[in-house]
Formats: C-alpha cells, sequence, structure tokens
C-alpha cells in the first residue's frame, strides 16, 4: 500500500486516530484496500517460470496456500516485493499498486519461449482488511469463518448470493485478514463490519501499527539497493528451492554468516527526527532512520517515539551508544508490543529511595 506523507506521520497524533490505533491493537478495526495490485499469471509453464524469478518457493504451494517474495536483479538487489498465492488454474500475485507497473515490466522481460502470461486484474477486485484481536470472531460473526486458515491461506466462499474471497494476511503483532470480492459486495461486508463493531481506519492509524510490527515498506524502507538479508524479512527466502535470478548474492551472503548492516527498530528519546536522519556512534554515521512517528499508545501518557532503519551490525554486537539529530536511539526488539512500552518507561525512572 502506498505510504502517507512523511510529513503528516510525524506531525502530532490526531485524536480519532489514537482511538484507531486503539481498536486496531486491542479490539478489530477495518480499511479499504484501495492500493493494492494484483497480477494473474496463466500458463502451462506458470509454476517453474515463477520460481526462477522470486526468492521464496512457488512450486511447493499447494492451492489456497501463499508465500511472500522478493524480486532482485542480478546484483540480488530488491526491486519489488509480492505475496503470491496458487490455485488450480493460475497463480495470483498481490503487490502495492504503484510497483504494478515495474513488476509487470520487469517480469515480461524474462518470458522468452514460456508458456506464461501476465494480466493485471486490479479492477476486478475490491478488498478490506479487517484486524486486531476480535478480527476473526467478527468475521465469524458476519458469516465469514476464517478461525482455521494458516497465516497466508485463503479460501472462497458465498456471502449474500456472491462470492468472498478471505485470506489470513501477515500480521506480527495482532491478526489481520483480507477479504475480497466485487465492490457491491464489499460496500455490503464493510457495512456489516461496523455495525458489528469495527472501526474504520485511516492511513496514520495504519502506518503508527506497520511502525510497530516493524514491517519494512517498498521505496520507504526498502529501497532498490537493499539486500534482502539486511531488511531481516527471511520470512520470503527459501534457501533449498533451486535457482533463482539473484539467488548468487542471497546464497553468497548466508554462506558468511551475516551482512555489514541490518534492519532494527529504534526508540527515540528526544525530537522527532525526520527521515532520512543519520545515526551515529563513537563520532561516526553507523546507519540512518528510514520510518519515523510518534505513536499514542493506548495507555501511555504521552505518545512514544519509534523508528525503523538500517545499522551497522558491529554497533548493535558491541552495544555503543546511539544518537541522532535531537537525541538519543534505543534499539528495541521487533514487533514493538505496548507492554514493551510500558517496560522500558519502568525501566529508566529511577526508583524510589526510603
Amino acid at each position: 500500500m502506498s505510504s502517507p506523507a512523511q510529513s503528516d506521520i510525524a506531525a502530532s497524533p490526531t485524536p480519532g486516530s489514537a482511538s484507531q490505533l486503539a481498536a486496531l491493537l486491542q479490539d478489530v478495526a477495518l480499511s479499504h484496500l484501495h492500493n493494492i495490485g494484483w497480477i494473474r499469471v496463466t500458463g502451462e509453464d506458470r509454476v517453474r517460470w515463477l520460481n526462477g524469478m522470486v526468492t521464496n518457493s512457488i512450486q511447493d504451494l499447494h492451492p489456497g496456500q501463499g508465500t511472500y517474495n522478493f524480486f532482485l536483479s542480478v546484483q540480488g538487489r530488491i526491486q519489488g516485493d509480492a505475496t503470491i498465492f496458487a490455485s488450480h488454474e493460475d497463480l495470483l500475485m498481490e503487490t502495492s499498486s504503484d510497483q504494478l507497473t515495474g513488476l509487470i515490466t520487469l517480469l515480461d522481460r524474462f518470458i522468452i519461449m514460456d508458456d506464461v502470461e501476465l494480466t493485471d486484474i486490479s479492477d476486478k477486485r475490491s478488498g478490506l482488511q479487517v484486524i486486531g484481536p476480535k478480527a476473526a470472531a467478527l468475521l465469524h460473526q458476519i458469516g465469514l469463518a476464517a478461525d482455521d486458515l494458516d497465516t497466508l491461506s485463503t479460501h472462497t466462499i458465498p456471502w449474500n448470493n456472491a462470492e468472498v474471497t478471505v485470506i489470513h494476511a501477515y500480521g506480527p503483532l495482532v491478526p489481520r485478514y483480507e477479504v475480497w470480492a466485487n465492490q457491491t459486495t464489499i460496500t455490503k461486508l464493510a457495512s456489516a463490519l461496523e455495525s458489528g463493531g469495527a472501526i474504520l481506519c485511516e492511513d496514520e492509524s495504519l502506518e503508527w501499527l506497520r511502525i510497530l510490527e516493524g514491517t519494512p515498506r517498498i521505496g520507504t524502507d526498502i529501497r532498490d539497493r537493499e539486500l534482502p538479508q539486511e531488511t531481516n524479512q527471511t520470512r520470503a527466502l527459501h534457501f533449498a528451492k533451486g535457482c533463482y535470478l539473484g539467488q548468487e548474492i542471497v546464497e553468497r551472503i548466508r554462506s558468511r554468516g551475516n551482512v555489514h548492516r541490518t534492519f532494527t527498530g529504534l526508540r527515540l528519546d528526544g525530537d522527532l527526527p525526520a527521515t532520512g536522519a543519520p545515526l551515529e556512534a563513537d563520532g561516526k554515521q553507523i546507519g540512518e532512520l528510514t520510518s519515523v512517528a510518534a505513536i499514542p499508545l493506548p495507555g501511555e501518557p504521552h505518545p512514544i517515539h519509534l523508528g525503523l532503519g538500517y545499522i551497522r551490525r558491529e554497533a548493535l554486537d558491541r552495544s555503543l551508544p546511539i544518537n541522532y539529530p535531537g537525541g538519543v536511539a534505543q534499539p528495541v526488539l521487533l514487533p514493538f508490543s505496548p507492554s514493551a512500552a510500558s517496560a522500558t518507561q519502568a525501566a529508566s525512572e529511577p526508583s524510589e529511595r526510603v
């Protein structure tokens, strides 16, 4: 999904967005999936061909299963990402709409003598995402059972005289589901979900959740110079699937054991910096911030400043003090939970002397 302007995210949190974040973390919320693109891959050679284009295993997918993938250059640099789902008739690639044209152009260059066809079907699908601890229960309540779906699994079921596809999406902090159907059905589903108590969320609160999850975004946190292992998204990698574009670099990094820089979360004690702000230790630049936000966690008296970015591993290994323009950065585990915020705050407060 396309990223809202960083200046908007960095501004003081709005009260409405704060209540939306509370629903995302503690209850159930929904949002329209306006910025998602779909590519349908058909042809007899589709599985073999696409398996050679992405970092994860397509050949191992059964109908109804999906997997997250990177697309790489020959030099192993990330060119894009997509979640790919298998069915008996085709493979469906779900990606952000701003990647759609570039990915089709990239992939089309590698269709030589293969029986493969790529089709943009984005205008034929409308979607919602339902997020939060009570998401599955609400979907079940309105007649869309999702309790038995594994992560990145999907099924299509009838609802209100229409077919609805339910996906158990990746959600490292709270459960996340997607529902896809025609526009008329999605409008009815949104109404049913809101009547059932789901809070409609906008970009700001969804961006806060993304930063809490520690999920990097293509174009924001992942540029075309990043290597797969630098992003810490091992869920996109399969090391025993056979050859694919860029595999040599990925395997070389794996055999050496690590990369020099890594994607991480940071608690920012001080002013909220701009994106791209440098991280420094021992008077040297050792990284950069790619996403930042002041996040009003439920139950916290003040918004916490969190960032995502890249940092040299030696700085982490040596536990060096890290600074940024306007404050001090402390590495944190991802996903970053509200309970971790309270624990960090308690640890930073001086103990009371008797």
